[in-house]
């Protein structure tokens, strides 16, 4: 089959419309921290619109609610945890070294 022909296949798959993330009734706003939340990574990054299936202006708002949050200090920019017991442990355990002369 000629690749000219095969553009005017439709897929087979059917499409499945997802369910938004937000509920028409959801208020997006600095203070609403357990919808902010859905929206963050574990690093504490703001997930990008496909991934979080928002449209344009759902995005905008979530975008300037977690600023808002984070300079409010209701959220942290970053969050590793994992980062700082790490330094810790290598902190800790350099302090024990001599140098030799």
């Amino acid at each position: 089959m000629d690749k000219s022909k095969r553009l005017f296949f439709k897929s087979k798959r059917p499409l499945r419309r997802r369910l938004p993330p937000i509920q028409p009734g959801d208020r997006i706003d600095y203070r609403n921290i357990s919808l902010i939340t859905r929206f963050i990574s574990e690093q504490g990054k703001i997930l990008s619109r496909r991934v979080n299936r928002l449209t344009l202006k759902q995005q905008r708002l979530i975008t300037i609610a977690i600023k808002q949050a984070r300079i409010l200090s209701l959220l942290p920019f970053l969050n590793n945890e994992k980062h700082f017991e790490k330094n810790e442990l290598v902190a800790r355990t350099s302090g024990l070294r001599t140098r030799k002369k």
